[in-house]
């Protein structure tokens, strides 16, 4: 959180590009969760966004930067995916992609992930360590919502429990990643 802010900004990236998605709107909800603690919160929908297959010798597309400024400005990201074929989205992977140190050094990573079935660890396993190869600081708690094909307009209590916890932990822990000013852990000359 730079010195002019006094509100952390927490990001919600969604994976998802289904028009009926229940990780819009668990993303969504941890997001509502984190605004209630008192941040700023904004919701990257990837259906929003021109993002072609990843190619190092393209030119990326404008829309690259769009979402690459928004992840970088945030001083928490929340990722959500549904788990496909036990990981994580394309498009999820896609928008990953594209970004790198400077957008998640440092930042505090809240994960999100909705299975048809059981618990989606595989995902959440996955998209732990491609945090962690980015720097950046993943929340230890982690979200799920199981059973997605059954649920309704409303998701049930107990998974809007877990994702009020992963947005307030986002809140909480937004600075956990930066590092100390320049010179403020020099060791005094007369020690």
């Amino acid at each position: 959180m730079s010195p002019k802010q006094s509100r952390p900004l927490v990001v919600g990236v969604v994976g998802s590009l289904n028009d009926g998605s229940v990780t819009r709107r668990a993303t969504g909800c941890a997001l509502a969760a984190a605004a209630e603690r008192g941040a700023e919160t904004e919701l990257l929908d990837l259906r929003e966004y021109d993002l072609p297959t990843f190619d190092p010798n393209a030119e990326p597309p404008a829309d690259v930067a769009k979402l690459t400024d928004r992840i970088e400005a945030a001083d928490a990201v929340i990722l959500g995916t549904p788990m496909y074929h036990g990981s994580y989205s394309s498009v999820l992977k896609t928008a990953l992609d594209y970004c790198g140190f400077e957008e998640f050094e440092d930042t505090t990573v809240g994960l999100l992930a909705v299975a048809g079935g059981g618990f989606p660890l595989p995902a959440l396993s996955h998209l732990r360590e491609v945090c962690r190869a980015f720097e950046a600081w993943v929340l230890p708690t982690q979200a799920a919502v199981t059973d997605s094909h059954s649920v309704g307009d409303e998701l049930p209590e107990s998974d809007r429990e877990r994702l009020a916890d992963l947005g307030e932990g986002a809140v909480e822990h937004a600075a956990v990643g930066e590092r100390p000013p320049a010179g403020a852990c020099a060791v005094p000359a007369d020690d």
